[in-house]
Formats: C-alpha cells, sequence, structure tokens
C-alpha cells in the first residue's frame, strides 16, 4: 500500500486552456493516506473519472505532480505504479474459468501456486464467487461476471492502492449493498488502500471512512458522513448529501439576525460578524430535520403556509412557503401535521451561515 498525494493538479483536455472553465480538474491538492478507504463523490461531469486516471497514470496531468510515499511518480506508466483498477463494466476473460481469471494477475507476477491458491480462495469466499470458481466466465449473469472483476482488482496484496471507478453500476440493486458491505469487510481485514468513484451518496456513506465531494473541478469537502452531513463546507455539499438536501435561503445578516424577505431567523452572532466583514453574497442554511414546523405561533417562529406533504412511511417531508421562499421540513413523529397556516423556527445551533457559497466559521 502507499500514501499517495496529488501537488496542485490540474488538468485540460483542451490543447491550450486558457481560463479555469478549460480545466476538469482545477486545482487539487490532497493525500490519501496508507490503508484508508476514500469515495470520491459527485456529480457526473464534476472530474471524478479524470481524476482516478490521473492517480493510476491512464491521464498525465496538465499541471502539478504525483507522488507515491513521497516517490514522484508523475512520469511512470501505470503498469510501473502498482495500482489495481476495477472499471464500471467488467474487465476480464470470458473464454477463462472464474479460477483462472481470479488467479491471472499473480499467475502473471510470478506467484507460487500454493499462494495463489490461498489468496482466490479468500477473494472468491468474500465475494461469494467459490461456486462457480470451474465455471467459464461466459456464462455467468451480468453480476457475477462484475464481482469477477472486483477480485480481479482486489486479488493482489501487493498494489498501492485499488481504484474502483463506479464499479457497481450493472450490478442489480438488491446486491449492491451485500457487495458494498463485502467491499468493506475486505478493506478491514486485508489493510488495502481503496479509492472508491460514485455519484451515489449511499454507497459513499457506506464504503468509505473518507468521503472527498467533488463540484465542478474542484475539492470542496473531504470528511467522515457525519461532517459532511452536520457541517457541508460548501452550499453544494448541503445540497448534494442529505435527502432532501439542505434548505438554503439568500439573506443579509443584521447583528445576529438573518434578515429573509422581511422575516427575521436568529444566528449565532460570531459567525454573522466574520460574515459582515467578509462581504460577499450570504445565505442560511439547515437542514430539514432540523426545522420546527408548528401549528401554533411560537417564539421566534416564521407564519408559512403547508403547501405540500409527502408521506415516505418512516417520515413526512412538508413543504412549508413564506413569501417567496419554500422550506423542507423533516417530520419523524406521529404528530400531526398543520393543514393550511403554520409557524417555522430555526435552531441557531443548527442554522449555518454561507458567503459567497462557503461556510462561515
Amino acid at each position: 500500500m502507499a500514501r499517495i498525494e496529488l501537488n496542485e493538479i490540474k488538468h485540460s483536455y483542451h490543447p491550450n486552456p486558457t481560463d479555469d472553465e478549460d480545466f476538469a480538474l482545477k486545482r487539487i491538492h490532497t493525500v490519501w493516506e496508507d490503508g484508508g478507504a476514500y469515495a470520491l463523490l459527485g456529480p457526473s461531469g464534476c472530474g471524478k473519472t479524470t481524476m482516478l486516471n490521473i492517480i493510476s497514470g491512464l491521464l498525465k496531468p496538465s499541471h502539478g505532480s504525483i507522488s507515491y510515499d513521497d516517490t514522484d511518480v508523475s512520469a511512470m506508466q501505470p503498469e510501473d505504479r502498482n495500482i489495481a483498477q476495477v472499471f464500471q463494466f467488467p474487465v476480464l476473460y470470458d473464454t477463462m474459468t472464474v479460477y483462472q481469471n481470479l488467479a491471472f494477475p499473480l499467475k502473471n507476477r510470478g506467484v507460487a501456486k500454493a499462494d495463489i491458491d490461498k489468496r482466490v480462495d479468500e477473494i472468491a469466499e468474500a465475494l461469494d464467487l467459490k461456486q462457480d470458481l470451474h465455471k467459464r466466465a461466459s456464462g455467468l449473469s451480468a453480476d457475477a461476471k462484475q464481482k469477477i472483476s472486483l477480485g480481479r482488482g482486489l486479488v493482489r496484496s501487493d498494489v498501492a492502492a485499488i481504484l474502483f471507478d463506479e464499479p457497481l453500476t450493472v450490478i442489480d440493486p438488491h446486491l449492491k449493498w451485500d457487495l458494498r458491505r463485502k467491499l468493506k469487510e475486505i478493506h478491514k481485514e486485508f489493510k488495502l488502500t481503496m479509492i472508491y468513484v460514485t455519484h451515489d451518496q449511499v454507497e459513499a456513506m457506506t464504503f468509505a471512512d473518507q468521503i472527498v465531494v467533488m463540484y465542478e473541478g474542484e475539492i470542496v469537502q473531504t470528511g467522515t458522513p457525519e461532517e459532511l452531513f452536520e457541517t457541508p463546507e460548501h452550499t453544494f455539499v448541503g445540497y448534494f448529501i442529505g435527502s432532501p438536501g439542505m434548505n438554503f435561503l439568500e439573506c443579509t445578516v443584521d447583528g445576529a439576525l438573518a434578515l429573509v424577505g422581511g422575516e427575521t431567523i436568529p444566528i449565532i452572532p460570531s459567525y454573522a460578524d466574520k460574515a459582515m466583514r467578509a462581504g460577499g453574497k450570504l445565505k442560511i442554511g439547515i437542514r430539514p430535520m432540523y426545522v420546527g414546523l408548528h401549528a401554533e405561533a411560537v417564539e421566534d417562529g416564521i407564519a408559512a403556509e403547508v403547501i405540500n406533504i409527502e408521506d415516505q412511511g418512516f417520515c413526512k417531508i412538508v413543504t412549508a412557503k413564506f413569501g417567496d421562499n419554500a422550506i423542507k421540513a423533516r417530520i419523524k413523529d406521529d404528530r400531526s401535521i398543520p393543514d393550511g397556516k403554520c409557524w417555522l423556527t430555526f435552531p441557531p445551533e443548527k442554522t449555518k451561515l454561507y458567503c459567497d457559497e462557503r461556510l462561515v466559521k
């Protein structure tokens, strides 16, 4: 395994980039620690696969360098970086058996037969492939083929890292949870450095210890699932993580109050002072689960109108409106929802303040 460092990486697919809009990666400086389980999370087109291919050596960055354990590998070919990469669609040999497919990366490196058998058996057991070891890959389902592809990436214990590029896309939905759990177990058992690319927040949160969130070619936050949920450092993280995402309202600040469409919302004074000194466009943000919804007038409450109720079984998502502002509240208990008029409250300790889309700290 290796500690992988990206040093001031920028990459453009244009021959002569002139501004930030021409770069798929705009400025990346980050470290992937030895033995870590990381998820690279973001929407399509944000630069996730570009970054993964730069780490593996399939792409050479326009600017910057890459180090494995403090050794510059920027000029190395992929085969010299000792990386295993699992792609979105299965990569295997259809004419070989499952055993031969899993053994091939080890046999190619001259590993002893007894060691190959032991390692193949471990990986086949972890991925529920033991019953298929002597079957040809060509006769298996798409799910099984992708498990073989995963196994080929996992079978080598000497790699610097294993890179997964949305590997569960072709897997039947009811098997995805099980495979994510198995990957997590394999990581804990073998201490492999894993970087898992996905646009699915559930996949990211169930697999990774650290989630790296990308947006428009930049890393906007790295943290645990709890950190991303409770303290999003960018409005995109607040919007992208959680279902439904964070509520955001444009505001101005006056002392310890945020002014939103003629209404006042209390905020932590120290945040307000910093935001006013920084200048820029201000927004408040709050998770739907922290929005208070009341049938009667309460202190610091804002009069609003319930315009929609979505019953999700385990909770209700209520949309209320005041002025031009729509707010979602997540109600998990069985209390009745006001029909029409309601009052909303915003706990100051759960209400975040953003300046030019970045969290005011």
